[in-house]
């Protein structure tokens, strides 16, 4: 893949992590904690594909090919984060709902 695939995949790995996070918020308040694990599961997949897209561009850094920042690159970073945040947050709330 080239950079701004890479990129993109990382945008969408992570809007695709956050959303289904979010879907298990939803499924927890409805009390439904089936489907609710099931959409952490999936959020949990779309952030494994964004770390495997960022550790191939580790792995070329690292092997000598740099990799140019641009901000199209911060702003998926900033994706990739916030996703990560957001699904940790979700996890707890489920837990919390659960123990209503």
């Amino acid at each position: 893949m080239n950079n701004e695939q890479v990129i993109m995949s990382l945008i969408i790995a992570g809007g695709s992590a956050k959303g289904e996070a979010f879907a298990a918020i939803n499924a927890a308040k409805k009390g439904d904690f089936e489907a609710a694990a099931d959409h952490l599961k999936q959020s949990d997949t779309f952030l494994i594909d964004a770390h495997n897209a960022q550790t191939g561009m580790l792995t070329k850094e690292a092997s000598g090919e740099h990799t140019e920042v641009s901000l199209l690159m911060v702003h998926a970073q900033d994706h990739i984060m916030n996703a990560i945040t957001f699904r940790d947050l979700a996890g707890e709330i489920v837990d919390l709902y659960k123990s209503r």
